[in-house]
């Protein structure tokens, strides 16, 4: 297939599936679950404004937001879903009212046919939608005013300081007075109790909730609806003819393939190190500080989940609690891969040409001290914000915490990030670019380079696209450009672009074929992914189109990684191939181990949680986790490790390595990552799921449920495989240190340094 056929295929499904993605953005704007002017009962008594909710959705953002339990299912796992809870307790504490009333007994005691007769009932209370487009008002029953304040007190009870729910707090992870302020808590509670009715409501002229009847909730017969069902059967069919396809496409393929001469020895020597080519190497030291930083806070997360105040009986939960460890937790893991993946890129700039633009030196330093700005800078913004030092809603907003996951920082903070990937693909670009201007075979593989390294700052700004008191739906929406486009998409692309260049420079295969199928991979995996992001989408007030298009694509999302074994051979081939490429053996193994979970953490783990059958019962649950770290880690972190690799063993030439300790790194991280997922959260995730469908999500995420015998021995359990997981991360730590220090290096290798000097 030529360049200019497949060029224009990624073309026309770049260009295609963003005008469907765009297309279902505005459709998400207009039929998104209206914010009412005011909330009124049938006597016209005003319960909440239209400025309570928003405002209530900025406190939620300033104390956490998805950092302390979910909304809509969207956030972290150990406190409740709080529309799913709202909706639970609500609906039976109607019940029950209505028992004594008119029985003189609670719902559980009566009798099928008494308790049908009142599940009825509260169908019609609560699903029936009363908002008036005319006047802009929600108009709720009396009965109705009465469950709004009973949810109020228990939710101040708990977000607030009443002793009597000290235990209930220390099981949800959440610390006494979360908010303090009572006029923030009955905002607070207006926001929950709009984003419960938001999932609770049928949409006008329909018999299907804002949610698409999300979450399960058995009493308001909440529950999948024919679409969801429809579609993701067609999901799995299209997921078949997918992968048959490519099978097939791939078998006629091989018979193509180019044989290539090896080089006798590493063309990488051959290129002369640049001032800011060595300047990249502190770079590896923060990667290494923050990859380190981000295990110990996820090893605190992780405990909190059994002792939700204290770290083996330190109250660490007064200066870090949950929320901001967690906030760190993610938030850290992105930015370590993305420095190493920058550094990388820095490197590389230079060496495609070998030559030095002007300042190029002074512009990778500024980015380096600025890098240190937005990562110093943001942690403290969202602890302070957390720890309510921070109490103006709008200063949060810019400097705080933005409470949404993955884009927690504040406005000011993206917005530095966001220049500073920006000038990372200036610095680049202007190295590359001679080498572009040659026009020679390897134009075309430059080129997408540069495409695959603009996305990753172009694709950051839809992160920026939402202000104060943006609607959560479009929220929600622009987020998962950033998670999914961002962070699941074009940072896959850059994975596969960056090894095809990678190993084309290094002789291992030829530019055109390195070319050839780095555009063909990456036209299959965006015609999924790009639309893909809609499986995210499936129940945040979205319409139908959002839930068929989210199906059918997400399902071809896995197509490309089931020939993955393929590639991860290929790769292990490569370190074997000549004896000068054994100086990259670990370097070509982290990129194998992307190869493995990409399969794994992205394909199999990933597609577990895709059709929206599945993610109906199981959104929100530790099934979200395990393809979170399988495949953030897993591809992205393991590529990060192989790039960082890569590029020192450029950096430090002829010099052979003591690799026992990366050897040890290698097998622990993987090995550590691979039990963390399936003896701890792959169980729980399915124990939930069962739970789930049985009871309804607020009992999968409930205190009651997760602080069983058996989901905490699994919750500890996990410590096994996180403490070899931990061992290789400190492995690699200090190995890079032990580089600096020369510790790292053979003797012999040292004193031919000397002899040669």
């Amino acid at each position: 297939m030529s360049y200019k056929k497949l060029w224009i295929t990624l073309g026309i499904v770049f260009f295609a599936s963003f005008a469907v993605l765009l297309y279902y953005g505005g459709e998400i704007y207009q039929e998104k679950p209206p914010i009412p002017e005011e909330v009124v009962t049938d006597s016209g008594e005003v319960i909440f404004t239209k400025e309570d909710i928003q405002d209530g959705q900025n406190a939620w953002r300033q104390i956490g937001g998805q950092e302390l339990g979910s909304v809509w299912g969207h956030g972290a796992y150990v406190a409740p879903d709080w529309t799913a809870d709202w909706l639970h307790r609500e609906s039976v504490w109607l019940l029950d009212q209505w028992a004594h009333a008119e029985h003189k007994t609670d719902y559980e005691s009566l009798s099928e046919e008494d308790q049908s007769a009142l599940k009825a009932r509260l169908k019609k209370e609560l699903r029936t939608n009363t908002y008036d487009e005319k006047s802009d008002q929600i108009v709720v029953s009396d009965i109705r005013k009465q469950a709004i304040e009973h949810m109020s007190d228990y939710y101040a009870s708990v977000f607030m300081d009443d002793p009597e729910m000290d235990e209930y707090r220390e099981q949800i992870a959440m610390p006494k007075n979360t908010v303090s302020d009572q006029e923030k808590m009955d905002q607070l509670n207006a926001f929950l109790w709009w984003a419960t009715w938001s999932v609770e409501t049928n949409r006008p002229g329909q018999e299907i909730t804002y949610s698409n009847n999300w979450p399960g909730e058995p009493l308001i017969d909440n529950e999948p609806t024919t679409g969801n069902i429809m579609w993701s059967i067609i999901s799995v069919i299209l997921l078949l003819a997918g992968v048959g396809a490519l099978a097939w496409y791939y078998a006629a393929q091989r018979e193509k393939e180019d044989i290539i001469e090896l080089p006798d020895t590493d063309p990488l020597l051959k290129f002369k190190k640049t001032p800011s080519m060595y300047a990249v190497e502190k770079y590896f030291w923060i990667v290494s500080a923050l990859l380190v930083l981000q295990v110990i806070l996820g090893i605190i997360t992780a405990h909190y989940a059994v002792e939700g105040q204290s770290f083996y009986g330190i109250p660490l939960a007064d200066i870090f609690p949950y929320s901001v460890s967690r906030t760190w937790h993610q938030q850290l893991g992105i930015f370590w891969i993305a420095t190493a993946w920058l550094a990388a890129g820095l490197y590389m700039g230079p060496a495609v040409t070998g030559r030095e633009p002007k300042y190029q030196k002074l512009g990778v330093n500024i980015l380096f001290g600025a890098l240190i700005l937005v990562v110093l800078g943001s942690m403290v913004g969202q602890w302070a914000a957390v720890q309510g030092y921070i109490t103006d809603l709008t200063r949060n907003f810019y400097f705080g915490h933005q409470g949404y996951e993955y884009v927690d920082l504040g406005r000011f903070w993206q917005i530095l990030l966001a220049f500073g990937l920006f000038f990372w693909f200036f610095l680049m670009a202007r190295a590359i670019w001679p080498a572009i201007k040659k026009k020679d075979e390897n134009r075309s593989l430059l080129i997408l380079f540069l495409l695959a390294s603009v996305a990753i700052p172009a694709f950051y700004l839809p992160g920026l696209m939402w202000g104060e008191s943006t609607h959560m739906s479009m929220v929600t929406y622009w987020q998962w450009w950033v998670v999914h486009l961002w962070v699941e998409g074009f940072f896959e692309v850059f994975a596969v672009v960056v090894m095809a260049f990678i190993f084309s420079r290094m002789g291992l295969i030829k530019v055109r074929t390195a070319t050839v199928a780095t555009l063909f991979s990456t036209s299959i995996f965006l015609a999924g992914g790009i639309i893909g992001t809609f499986h995210h989408l499936y129940f945040s007030g979205t319409p139908i189109g959002v839930l068929a298009f989210g199906a059918s694509f997400s399902a071809l999302e896995v197509v490309p990684l089931v020939l993955i074994g393929y590639e991860a051979i290929e790769n292990y081939r490569h370190s074997k191939v000549k004896p000068w490429v054994s100086h990259y053996k670990w370097p070509i193994y982290f990129f194998v181990s992307v190869s493995f979970w990409n399969l794994f953490g992205a394909g199999l783990f990933g597609f577990l949680i895709n059709p929206p059958i599945a993610l109906y019962y199981i959104q929100g649950l530790n099934t979200t986790p395990l393809h979170a770290h399988t495949a953030l880690f897993g591809v992205y972190g393991m590529l990060g490790i192989g790039l960082m690799l890569y590029t020192l063993r450029g950096l430090y030439g002829k010099r052979p390595w003591k690799t026992k300790l990366l050897k040890f790194s290698f097998w622990a991280l993987n090995i550590g990552l691979f039990l963390m997922a399936v003896t701890s959260l792959l169980p729980v995730g399915i124990l939930q799921a069962i739970a789930s469908m049985e009871h309804g999500m607020w009992y999968a995420r409930s205190a009651e449920f997760l602080n069983q015998t058996i989901i905490q021995n699994l919750v500890w359990f996990r410590s096994f495989g996180d403490t070899i997981f931990a061992l290789g991360v400190v492995g690699i730590a200090w190995f890079v240190i032990s580089l600096k220090t020369g510790r790292a290096f053979k003797d012999e290798a040292e004193d031919e340094d000397k002899k040669a000097s």
